[in-house]
């Protein structure tokens, strides 16, 4: 589980092939690395990966041909840079909102725009993701969990802060970047809720009538 808060900014040292799939050297200078052990999780750009290895500078994880596929890491290349959040551990402060790592789709830079100090970014969704989206809910994009400004007919128009530009990879997207999406899982859950095979507990009219629509 993670927060969506970013740590740390790493770099890609190596990408690996390594029977049919890759493993995934990543460096930063920004975590304590010998806090953490073989088999712990961390989050690059929002993807949940389990380090195989550990150094003191870094570590390495392998990826699968499924998280290839769906994911943007695949645009990847050596000398990238990345977000990295390691697992939520027990007593920290949740700053953002729950995370799992699992991202849901690839999305689009749209547009990239200077307002004052902050920066306007409009993301492309595939469409059976935007139902999850909703003004000043909240989103997680390559791992940074963002609010959600307002909503198009094509994805998610946000305000990025000079903090979050400076500290994660987002200041340095460009109109056409790829990026992983992972939309709130409280909206997973209730849609499921609604829409399950046995009659909901939860409704729309009950919704509406405890002011959530």
């Amino acid at each position: 589980m993670f927060t969506g808060i970013i740590k740390a900014l790493g770099r890609i040292d190596r990408m690996q092939e390594k029977g049919g799939d890759m493993r995934l050297y990543v460096r930063s200078e920004g975590l304590p690395w010998s806090d953490y052990q073989v088999g712990d999780s961390i989050a690059v750009n929002g993807v949940c990966l389990t380090a195989v290895e550990l150094d003191t500078d870094g570590f390495a994880a392998d990826v699968s041909l499924e998280t290839i596929n769906v994911t943007a890491l695949s645009s990847l290349a050596e000398g990238s840079d990345v977000n990295l959040e390691p697992a939520l551990a027990v007593g920290e402060r949740l700053g953002g909102h729950f995370v799992s790592g699992h991202v849901d789709c690839v999305g689009t830079v749209t547009r990239y725009a200077k307002d004052a100090r902050s920066i306007r970014l409009d993301v492309e969704i595939p469409e059976q993701y935007r139902r999850y989206t909703a003004a000043k809910g909240s989103i997680c994009i390559d791992g940074v969990s963002l609010t959600i400004n307002d909503v198009s007919a094509t994805g998610v128009e946000l305000n990025i802060i000079p903090h979050t530009a400076e500290v994660t990879i987002i200041g340095s997207y460009q109109v056409g970047h790829t990026v992983n999406i992972e939309v709130d899982m409280l909206a997973r859950y209730l849609e499921r809720l609604m829409t399950g095979d046995e009659k909901p507990a939860i409704s729309r009219e009950f919704l509406e009538a405890h002011g959530y629509v």
